[in-house]
């Protein structure tokens, strides 16, 4: 008896709603985490978190963020893939290719703790005052704004945008051939939106506002006929918001005038009982301020 294989549409339908499933269940587990989380936790670069679980929290970020970007990708490979099952031909499983993109978008997550640990470490040791370490993400929303006029990125969004050339240039065959063909078309999508991604530090990692304008935008750029309006917008809105978070530190979200890092960043609890958003009125006891010189 012949097993029964679902019509090209059923498969392709099935495949969209997992990646837009997986993305929806990272969501739902992103606005419950936040909803709990310390707002002094939420300012720093690590989230108060341990290596593990920030990897962890990483990559359901990307997840959420980057799987319905990249499903008009992951539907070309399927396409193939499918046709070569309809023909009785070898084929592999497209979650394979959904495994090496996903495997790229964890391992940034890498990078991405040690910048964030060597910036709190910076930070602690400098002495930065809120004001400057404001100061410093609104450089960073400006230097975004710029690497989105950059060669690199232009190179890199071609090729996301046309997931045919992509298929036509980099096509392996068997199962390492389709992990590979993940690997390297996440590398390529990691050079596209890395500094859209690095933005979320200053706006607040667990910014779930500023996750949905990334993704959007990430879509946007991806999949408009026009890309430029999507590319040039984005970098005039970052490179203005960036100048007025210098001007203004306080138009950052993560601005907390009252907040000092402690020398060693990982001994900072993520909660402490009287902490507002804005910082922390600490008054030395009379005895402490002024000893007996009796």
């Amino acid at each position: 008896m012949r097993a029964f294989i679902p019509s090209p549409a059923a498969q392709r339908n099935l495949v969209l709603a997992v990646l837009l499933l997986a993305a929806a269940a990272c969501w739902a587990w992103l606005s419950a985490r936040s909803g709990g989380m310390d707002m002094a936790a939420m300012a720093r670069p690590t989230l108060g978190l341990p290596a593990a679980s920030f990897l962890a929290m990483w990559a359901i970020m990307m997840i959420a963020m980057m799987y319905p970007t990249a499903a008009p990708m992951v539907l070309t490979f399927h396409r193939i893939e499918a046709g070569k099952r309809t023909r009785g031909e070898a084929f592999v499983s497209t979650w394979l290719f959904v495994a090496g993109y996903t495997i790229v978008w964890a391992a940034a997550g890498i990078a991405a703790y040690a910048a964030a640990v060597a910036a709190e470490r910076t930070a602690a040791r400098a002495g930065l005052t809120a004001v400057a370490a404001a100061r410093i993400g609104g450089a960073l929303l400006i230097v975004a704004g710029l690497y989105q006029l950059t060669p690199l990125k232009s190179a890199c969004l071609s090729k996301c945008r046309s997931p045919i050339a992509f298929v036509l240039t980099a096509w392996r065959d068997g199962p390492w051939g389709a992990v590979r063909m993940g690997v390297v078309h996440g590398a390529t999508c990691l050079g596209c939106c890395c500094m859209l991604m690095a933005i979320l530090f200053p706006l607040g990692l667990m910014n779930l506002a500023a996750m949905a304008i990334v993704m959007f935008v990430v879509f946007a750029e991806k999949a408009l006929p026009r890309q430029r309006i999507a590319v040039w917008g984005t970098a005039a809105f970052l490179v203005l918001y960036g100048a007025i978070v210098i001007a203004q530190p306080r138009a950052l979200p993560t601005f907390a005038p009252a907040m000092a890092m402690p020398a060693d960043p990982s001994a900072m609890p993520m909660s402490m009982p009287g902490m507002k958003a804005t910082g922390v009125n600490m008054k030395m006891p009379p005895a402490a301020a002024a000893p007996d010189k009796r």
